[in-house]
């Protein structure tokens, strides 16, 4: 098993980072907020899982290990495969899901593209005993200064809601909602958060239906 990887980022797309390692380009999907800290030409370090299939071989990467460990525990449920997997950290983080599961939230579960009512109560029953408590610590690390920086937050935020089933209106209107508080975030000298966006972005599609 390929536990992580080490290398320099050597390009990025909307959900896919390719890591530099010994001379080989190592291609891994990831969540909106993972590549949100990554940089071309800069250094990173990312757990990795790896999905075998009789036709493919995917390495989904992650910024901490608790995301790949998680990711991991997900794909025990029933139905649960890697992409619904990486959609829910893409809307949760670890903890946010633990507490989910342990207060039988289902609302937090169904804001997830792809999970139902009954999807959500039947995930909650079986994913109970399997997540364990929060764990606490640092949240993701914020972006960095955008040097050789991906595409503006808008950009990545669309394609994001795209990769999650969205159609490119319902993105292009969730992108539309979320600006002020992209705005408000540059306002005070940082660069706009693509986690936090794409979690304010969901809820905004989640009440819309």
């Amino acid at each position: 098993m390929i536990a992580f990887v080490q290398g320099s980022v050597a390009a990025l797309a909307p959900d896919t980072a390719v890591v530099e390692v010994g001379g080989v380009g190592m291609a891994l999907q990831c969540t909106p907020a993972t590549l949100a800290g990554l940089r071309v030409g800069e250094p990173a370090r990312l757990a990795t899982s790896l999905v075998v299939r009789e036709d493919s071989l995917t390495l989904y990467g992650f910024a901490e290990d608790d995301e790949r460990q998680v990711f991991e525990l997900l794909q025990t449920a029933s139905g649960v495969g890697p992409r619904l997997a990486q959609a829910m950290l893409a809307v949760h983080r670890p903890d946010t899901l633990r507490r989910a599961v342990a207060a039988g939230d289902e609302k937090a579960l169904t804001a997830v593209p792809g999970i139902g009512k009954k999807g959500a109560q039947k995930l909650l029953l079986e994913l109970k005993d399997r997540l364990g408590a929060p764990v606490g610590g640092p949240a993701r690390p914020p972006t960095g200064p955008a040097s050789g920086a991906p595409s503006p937050w808008n950009d990545q935020l669309h394609s994001a809601l795209l990769g999650l089933g969205y159609a490119a209106r319902e993105a292009d209107e969730a992108v539309a909602a979320v600006a002020p508080l992209a705005e408000e975030q540059a306002a005070d000298g940082a660069q706009p958060q693509v986690a936090s966006l794409l979690r304010a972005a969901l809820q905004t599609l989640n009440r819309t239906r």
